[in-house]
Parts: structure tokens; C-alpha cells; sequence
């Protein structure tokens, strides 16, 4: 009888337990996943969703109201400065804001790594505490003669971004190896979409403490004449919204410390059930690590080597995987879509001061009102195209599948994106909102939605978050692009009439980046209504499976009932 592990709650469920008396690892592991695939929907997966979505909440929320805070800090630090008072310089705010997806690509690919190599579990939380403490640190940030506030929140920044980045794989790959296969993309679409929600909690938050500071930021009446207890409120309103971003996450932290590990590396990656039983007890207790008895661990050790079909995970195995072209491929279809995909869409929000200005929210007669219109404008421009493409992708996902919604989206916007930029000084600002709000739908009912569901499922258990982790890296490689490169070509040539003369010319660069979209799109496998298992080629029978993906027992053996020369097919 295999050892049973400690863990579990009300939103994850340990199956791994459910078959402990069945001798066989093989076996075992195969009743314990047809379990967890065949499950019916019900709240189980619900609340395994909102675990993690609350995540992605929070990671959107952090992002998107340093947009907002950028402007308030430049209110407040920048009051006394020669040129432009009250405005932080364009060089502070892309640092500030580029400081996050740095950190971002670092956890990203670090995070990835480490939940393949000691487990889902042991690395699960450690990203929301790196969240929580790093925004709770900015909100606290402050000047000093030695450091500027920009570079306090810049360092804190990157950090934050580690643990968002960290969020990106884990959370892929816990709701994925957890879900339903029928309903598998739906419930990893659904907690991508808790960004959009952060995104309008971010307004929201910007609105509830604009409106609480009404009266003293009334006083100013431009940013550059915003003293006193304007200054004091705004002051007090950017460490609010960014302080409220660690609330969620304090609220889902329990839940992530306590899940169990997930079957699928318990049986794939760890082979170990004795010393994972007694690290996860010692986790529980506030211990660094278990000490299970050795014989026993050593009996089990021996039995798993000897049973597993599944290849053990090793550097060795890992490039050898990837180096042959049908698993290489896919790898990059899923980092190279990502890298397309994340440069427009953070190139697009560099129409947002045009978009804001077209559906009148922008400028204001007094600090209150610039603040007030700036927040229900991103209100309004979150709910119109962002959240419906959201959840449109996850009503369909699972019907229309990943792949069509993906090439769909990238069509749609290369042509949305060729209309905006070679007929971008005709289209009037009316025109202009209506292909703006059509083009946060598709990128959302389109490939911002996919290339973060197809990665958790397309790579082999082993690799899983690895994958995950570099084609995501790959992405926020692209916004920094976007933010750091093609953006600062919009202001080529700028007069006071014409602050972004160029912006015509990189929507037509971003039409370019979408087209090769297409391209990196063909290269994934459709994963729609697929066990994780038949995705990576290890169930025989099956028109993905792969002989060279499974290992020969040392009983003669193979998963087909076989018996495969050992040469050139068995991996070490």
C-alpha cells in the first residue's frame, strides 16, 4: 500500500489518497487522473477557480493601477520641479512601470522552474507572500536625501513582479492538473478573467478615494497647483490603491499553504510518496522539511524506479524532449504567440489618453475632476472591450476550442490594427473608440485568453511549469518591447499641437506583430476535450500518443503491453 500525503481543503481536493491501497504505481496513477477527468462540474471546481483567480486578480490590480499612481506621484514629488510641475517626468514613469514586467520575466522562468523541481505545493503561496509584502512596502515607500522615490518603488516593483510572475505558471498549472477534462479551459479561462476584474477593481478603488478626497483636491486646480491638502490627499490616495492590491491576496493565502500536491506530480516527478507525506506534515507544523523512515523510503524509491512508465525528469530528458521538432515546436508556438501577442497589447494602451479624451474624460477644471474622469474613462474602457472578451473565451473555449480563437483573434486584429494605422488621421475619434474597444475584445476573445490556457496543457507533466514559465517569460519580453522600444517612436517629431505624430506608424508595426501571430499559432496542437495525459503523448492507442514517451519496465513490459527493445527507446 503506497503512502498516503497530508493536505487538502474545501477547494482541492487530495485524490491522491483515494487509490493509496493500489500496489501498482501505474495503475494507481491511472484511476486517480480518470478520477479527476471524468469529474462532473460542481462547486469543488468553483472554489478551486476563485482560489486562484484571486491571484490574477490581484496581479492585474497591481498592474494596472501604477498607471494610475504614476500620475498621482508626479503630484506629489514633482510639485517643484522647472518643467512641467506636477507631472512626473516620461523616463521615471516607463521605469516604474517597465520594473514590473522586469521582475516579472525573472519570476516567470524562476517560479517555473522550481515547481517542476520540488512541486506544485511547496512553491504555491510563496508568490502571493512576495506580492503581499512588496505592495504593502511600496505603499509604505517614501523620499530620502540618499534614495528617490523612484527607485525605492522600482526596487519593490521588481520584486512584486517576481511573485506575479510566479503566479502566472502555478496558477496555469494547479487549475489544469485539478480540472475536469471537459470543462478544463473554461475554469483556466475563467481565472485568467479575474484580470479583467482587477483591472476594474483598479478603477473603482481610483473613484472611491477621488471622490473621499473631493473636497481638499478641489483646492488644486491643475497638477502643477496641487499644494497643501491637495497634496496631503493625493499623497494618501496613491499608497490607498496601491495598499487595497495586498487584501485579496491575504484572503487566498490560507487556501494556497494548505492544498495538497497535485496527483499528477506526485506520480510523474516526485516518486517519492514516503518523504512527501512527511515534507507535507512538516510543512503543516512550521517544519523545514519530514524525516520518513529510511527503509521505507528506500523500498518505495526502489518500486517506483523499477514500475513508472513515465519517463524521470532530468536536464538530460528535458533537452532531449524539446530537441525533437514535434515537441520543440510547440514550445515555440506557445512563447513565440506570447511574444507577438504582448507587444500590441501593451503597445494599445498608448491610445488611451486619445480614447479617454474621445469619450470625454479627460482634463477637468480642478485635480479633483482630472482624477474623477481619468478613473470612470479606464472604467468604462475596461468594461466595453476587455471583460466581455474575457468571458466570451471562457462560454466557448471548450466548444469552439483554443486553437480557432486564437487564429481568429490574431486575424482580427491584423486587420483591426492595419485600419488604425493607415487610416488612423481619418477616422475621427468616434471611429477610433469603436476599433479601440474592438480590439481589447479580440485580443481577450482571442489570444490573451489562449496563449496562457494552451501552455498548461500541451507540455508533459515533468515540464509542465517549466513551459509555462518560459512562454510567458517570453511575453512579458514583448510588452518590455513594446514599453521600452516601439513606444517611444510615437513621439518622433513631437510639436504642441501633435504630441505623437509616429503613433500611426506603430499601430502599423503592431499589424506586423499580429501577422506573425498566425504563423506561431499553427505550430500548437488543438487541446480542447484532451487528457494532459494525450496531450503529451503517453496514452497508446490515441492519435498523439508517442512510443518514445514512455519508459520500459523492467518487467518486459512497456504502457502498450509491448516488449520494445530497450535501445533508443527507454529514457534515463
Amino acid at each position: 500500500m503506497a503512502q498516503k500525503t497530508s493536505g487538502g481543503n474545501a477547494a482541492f481536493h487530495n485524490f491522491h489518497n483515494d487509490y493509496a491501497h493500489i500496489a501498482d504505481p501505474n495503475e494507481r496513477r491511472r484511476l486517480a487522473l480518470a478520477e479527476i477527468d471524468k469529474a462532473p462540474f460542481g462547486w469543488y471546481h468553483v472554489r478551486a477557480v476563485v482560489v486562484a483567480g484571486i491571484g490574477f486578480f490581484t496581479d492585474a490590480y497591481d498592474i494596472f493601477a501604477i498607471g494610475l499612481v504614476t500620475t498621482m506621484l508626479g503630484v506629489v514629488y514633482w510639485q517643484n520641479a522647472t518643467s512641467k510641475p506636477g507631472v512626473i517626468p516620461s523616463s521615471a514613469d516607463t521605469a516604474i512601470k517597465v520594473a514590473t514586467s522586469g521582475g516579472t520575466v525573472l519570476g516567470q522562468v524562476g517560479f517555473g522552474a522550481l515547481a517542476d523541481i520540488v512541486g506544485r505545493k511547496r512553491m504555491y503561496g510563496l508568490e502571493l507572500i512576495i506580492i503581499i509584502f512588496a505592495t504593502l512596502a511600496q505603499a509604505l515607500s517614501s523620499n530620502s536625501p540618499s534614495m528617490s522615490i523612484v527607485g525605492t518603488i522600482i526596487f519593490w516593483r521588481v520584486l512584486m513582479g517576481v511573485g506575479i510572475g510566479g503566479d502566472y505558471p502555478l496558477s496555469s498549472i494547479i487549475t489544469s492538473e485539478f480540472a475536469t477534462t471537459k470543462w478544463r479551459g473554461a475554469m483556466m479561462g475563467s481565472v485568467f478573467a479575474m484580470q479583467g476584474i482587477g483591472q476594474f477593481a483598479g478603477g473603482i478603488m481610483a473613484l472611491i478615494t477621488a471622490a473621499g478626497f473631493k473636497d481638499a483636491l478641489s483646492g488644486g486646480k491643475d497638477f502643477g497647483h496641487c499644494t497643501g491638502p491637495c497634496a496631503e490627499a493625493t499623497d494618501k490616495m496613491w499608497r490607498t490603491i496601491i495598499g487595497f492590491g495586498a487584501v485579496p491576496g491575504c484572503i487566498a493565502l490560507y487556501y494556497r499553504l494548505t492544498i495538497p500536491e497535485t496527483p499528477r506530480y506526485t506520480f510523474d516527478v516526485a516518486r517519492d510518496p514516503e518523504k512527501a507525506g512527511e515534507d507535507v506534515k512538516a510543512y503543516i507544523q512550521g517544519k523545514s522539511e519530514g524525516h520518513p523512515d529510511e527503509i521505507s523510503r528506500v523500498q518505495g524509491l526502489a518500486s517506483a524506479s523499477a514500475n513508472m512508465e513515465i519517463p524521470k525528469a532530468s536536464w538530460g530528458d528535458f533537452f532531449r524532449h524539446y530537441r525533437k521538432w514535434k515537441n520543440g515546436k510547440v514550445l515555440l508556438g506557445t512563447a513565440g504567440s506570447w511574444f507577438f501577442l504582448d507587444v500590441a497589447f501593451y503597445g494599445l494602451g498608448l491610445n488611451n489618453s486619445v480614447i479617454l479624451a474621445a469619450i470625454g474624460y479627460s482634463g477637468g477644471n480642478n485635480v479633483y475632476e482630472l482624477f474623477y474622469r481619468t478613473a470612470v474613462g479606464n472604467i468604462i474602457i475596461v468594461c466595453a472591450g476587455a471583460i466581455p472578451g474575457y468571458w466570451v473565451t471562457v462560454a466557448t473555449v471548450d466548444t469552439i476550442g483554443r486553437r480557432p480563437i486564437q487564429l481568429m483573434g490574431f486575424i482580427m486584429l491584423t486587420i483591426l490594427f492595419i485600419v488604425i494605422g493607415f487610416a488612423y488621421n481619418n477616422l475621427g475619434t468616434k471611429g477610433l473608440l469603436a476599433l479601440y474597444v474592438l480590439a481589447q475584445f479580440f485580443f481577450n476573445f482571442g489570444p490573451n485568453a489562449t496563449t496562457f490556457i494552451t501552455p498548461g496543457e500541451c507540455f508533459p507533466t515533468r515540464y509542465r511549469s517549466t513551459s509555462h514559465g518560459l512562454s510567458a517569460a517570453a511575453g512579458k519580453v514583448g510588452s518590455i518591447v513594446a514599453q521600452v522600444l516601439i513606444g517611444p517612436l510615437r513621439t518622433q517629431g513631437a510639436t504642441a499641437t501633435n504630441a505623437s505624430p509616429w503613433l500611426n506608424h506603430v499601430m502599423q508595426i503592431y499589424a506586423l506583430f499580429m501577422f506573425c501571430g498566425i504563423f506561431t499559432t499553427l505550430l500548437v496542437p488543438e487541446t480542447k476535450r484532451k487528457t494532459l495525459e494525450e496531450l503529451a503523448g503517453e496514452v497508446p492507442g490515441t492519435a498523439m500518443y508517442d512510443p518514445s514517451n514512455i519508459t520500459v519496465r523492467r518487467g518486459g513490459g512497456s504502457a502498450d503491453g509491448s516488449n520494445r527493445e530497450k535501445e533508443g527507446i527507454e529514457n534515463v
